[in-house]
C-alpha cells in the first residue's frame, strides 16, 4: 500500500480588497492508498479549499502536490483531465451542486460523456442503471429532477456522479452535514461499503467529530488554514495534545445528567485570515499562550509516535518528557 496523495508546504491565498486571505498555510501530509484521512476544524478554516486543491479545482499558490507520484500544480489541461478521472469530489450541498435543468440520468451521464467511457447510448444507460443500483437509488427516479427528490436521494446522485468515472480517490466535502441524522447514517454506511468494495481512498472533510471518528483512519485538525494536530483516529480521541483539539473534544455533549462536562470552553474571537499576524494562529484564544506564541509560528512536530502537533508548549501542557 503506497502513498496516493502527497502535499508539501501547500499554500493557497486569495486576493481580496482588504489584503491576501490565507486560506491554506504550509500544509504537509500524505494519504496512503485505501485509507481515510479526516479533516476537521471550524467553518472557514480552509478545509474545503484544501479539498478543491487536491482534485485540481484550485491551483496552489505555493508548495507542491502529487497524485500517485505525479505533480498536480502547474499541470497542463490534458494532465488535469486524466487527474479528474482518478480524483473526484462529493460536494457539501446536494442541491446547489446539481444542475436543476437536468434529470437524474442526465446528471449521472455527464461525467461518463465527458470522459468518453461508453461507446454508445445503450452502454451508457446500462452504466447509469448500475450506478443507481450501487448507491441505492431506485431506477424509477431516472427521469426525476433534483427538486423532486429529498436530500438523501440528491446526495446519492452526487455519490453516483463521483463513482461514474471509476476514481481511486474521492474528496468528501461534508457530504452529510445538510442531511437528517437518519439519512446521514445511510450515506456514511454507503461510503464505507463502497470503500471496501472498490478499494477507494477518501479525504473526509467535516466539522462533526462523531462522524470523523466513525469513518477515519487518521485525522488532521485545521485552524485558520494551518495544521495544528494530526494523528491516528483512536490516538487523537484518546489523547488530544493541542489546546484547540482539546477544546473541540470537550465541546462534544455527553448525553447523561450524571456525567460532568470535561475540558475547557474556548473563549475569544477567531482572528482574521486576511494578512494574519505572525505567531500561532490560535494564540488569541489559547489559555497557555505567552510571548513566543505571539511572535513565532510553532512548527508541526512528531511529539508521540505517529502523533504530530504544532504547539510551543505541548509537552508541558500534556506532561510529556523532554527529548
Amino acid at each position: 500500500m503506497g502513498t496516493i496523495v502527497e502535499a508539501n508546504a501547500l499554500c493557497k491565498y486569495f486576493k481580496t480588497p482588504r489584503g491576501m486571505l490565507h486560506a491554506v498555510e504550509s500544509l504537509s501530509f500524505r494519504i496512503e492508498e485505501g485509507t481515510v484521512l479526516g479533516v476537521v476544524g471550524e467553518s472557514g478554516c480552509g478545509k474545503s479549499t484544501l479539498g478543491r486543491m487536491l482534485v485540481g479545482l484550485h491551483e496552489c499558490t505555493s508548495g507542491s502536490l502529487f497524485f500517485d507520484g505525479q505533480p498536480i500544480n502547474g499541470a497542463d489541461r490534458k494532465t488535469l483531465k486524466a487527474l479528474h478521472r482518478q480524483c473526484q469530489m462529493i460536494f457539501q450541498d446536494p442541491y446547489s451542486s446539481l444542475d436543476p435543468r437536468k434529470c437524474v440520468s442526465d446528471l449521472i451521464a455527464e461525467p461518463i460523456k465527458i470522459m468518453g467511457l461508453c461507446k454508445n447510448r445503450r452502454e451508457r444507460e446500462e452504466r447509469i442503471g448500475q450506478l443507481m443500483d450501487t448507491v441505492g437509488l431506485a431506477r424509477r427516479f431516472a427521469l426525476s429532477y433534483p427538486h423532486e427528490l429529498d436530500g438523501g436521494r440528491r446526495q446519492r446522485i452526487g455519490v453516483a456522479r463521483a463513482l461514474a468515472v471509476n476514481p481511486r480517490f474521492i474528496v468528501c466535502d461534508e457530504p452529510v452535514s445538510a442531511l437528517d441524522v437518519s439519512i446521514q447514517a445511510q450515506i456514511l454506511n454507503l461510503l464505507q461499503d463502497l470503500r471496501e468494495e472498490k478499494k477507494l481512498t477518501y479525504m473526509f472533510i467535516t466539522h462533526d467529530l462523531s462522524v470523523v471518528k466513525h469513518i477515519s483512519d487518521e485525522i488532521l485538525v485545521m485552524y485558520l488554514g494551518c495544521e495544528v494536530e494530526r494523528a491516528p483516529s483512536a490516538d487523537l480521541f484518546a489523547r488530544p495534545l493541542h489546546p484547540y483539539t482539546q477544546g473541540l473534544l470537550s465541546a462534544i455533549p455527553i448525553p447523561s445528567i450524571h456525567v460532568k462536562q470535561g475540558g475547557y470552553i474556548m473563549k475569544g474571537e477567531v482572528a482574521s485570515p486576511i494578512d494574519p499576524a505572525p505567531g500561532c494562529r490560535f494564540a488569541s484564544r489559547c489559555p497557555h499562550a505567552d510571548e513566543i506564541c505571539l511572535s513565532d509560528m510553532p512548527p508541526i512536530e512528531e511529539v508521540l509516535p505517529h502523533h504530530h502537533c504544532a504547539c510551543h508548549h505541548v509537552k508541558e501542557i500534556n506532561g510529556l518528557p523532554e527529548r
